[in-house]
């Protein structure tokens, strides 16, 4: 793995020297920033009117994790899952397209190492689109105290969901030239992911037991209340090791792959 970090350099500076990397930061930066302004602006109408009328539930009831934190990361998974296939698309498509793919095995690397320098990368990336939101808590922090546990939970849901849209994304980027079609196919079929449940709806059973387990929303739900089940924690590195997996096979199965 000596050839990681020139892998994960590589990819980056390919990143940055195109436009998707500082339109995907800024345009989640900026929607991040809206939820978070909307949900502590009208957490304030609300508690106001609350203490002013002096109902039977006090205004102290009213808690930044339910009434803020937890609707912004709501809103941003939903937010992810239309930008992560922006983050994987050109990963092995454009490779394929101008026939870089070649050269880049020309170097005495081996597929399991561009495959982690990649997602690495991407996920680098991710973690670059999250560090704003670090000023919320901090915002939050200067006005009350915290909601430190529901806070960390949410981040580490939000970063296990990015991680496990990536490595989707990129097995996609392995099956098709077209970026464009790879952030179609990437984002239809997470979209399944995320809607599976659906068609469980009440039911009780094997069938709908499976389509729960399967639905990625299912297991994020949890996070976004405060609560780590190492359920959905399993579930999320199983789903990035199959769809890793599925991506390495994928690039041995390629006619550029070396033999």
């Amino acid at each position: 793995m000596s050839n990681l970090p020139v892998l994960m350099k590589r990819e980056l500076r390919a990143y940055f020297h195109s436009p998707i990397a500082y339109v995907v930061i800024v345009i989640f930066t900026v929607i991040s920033g809206f939820f978070f302004y909307s949900g502590m602006s009208l957490y304030g109408i609300v508690s106001f009117e609350m203490s002013r009328t002096a109902q039977a539930m006090g205004a102290q009831e009213l808690t930044l994790a339910d009434f803020v934190m937890r609707p912004l990361f709501g809103n941003l998974s939903i937010v992810m899952l239309m930008m992560m296939p922006l983050l994987t698309m050109r990963l092995f498509s454009e490779e394929m397209m101008t026939g870089s793919i070649e050269l880049l095995y020309t170097w005495p690397i081996k597929d399991s190492e561009v495959l982690l320098g990649k997602y690495l990368a991407a996920l680098l990336m991710f973690f670059f689109m999250m560090a704003p939101m670090i000023s919320f808590t901090g915002f939050i922090w200067w006005y009350s105290d915290p909601p430190w546990l529901t806070i960390a939970c949410g981040y580490l849901g939000l970063f296990l969901l990015g991680a496990a849209f990536l490595s989707f994304g990129l097995f996609v980027s392995t099956l098709t030239r077209n970026q464009i079609v790879s952030s179609a196919l990437s984002f239809g079929a997470l979209l399944v992911f995320w809607i599976i449940s659906w068609a469980a709806g009440e039911k009780s059973g094997v069938l709908p037991d499976v389509l729960n387990y399967l639905s990625i929303l299912k297991h994020y739900d949890q996070f976004s209340k405060g609560v780590i089940d190492t359920r959905d924690v399993i579930y999320y590195f199983s789903f990035i090791f199959m769809f890793l997996f599925l991506t390495f096979r994928s690039l041995e199965s390629r006619s550029f792959t070396r033999g």
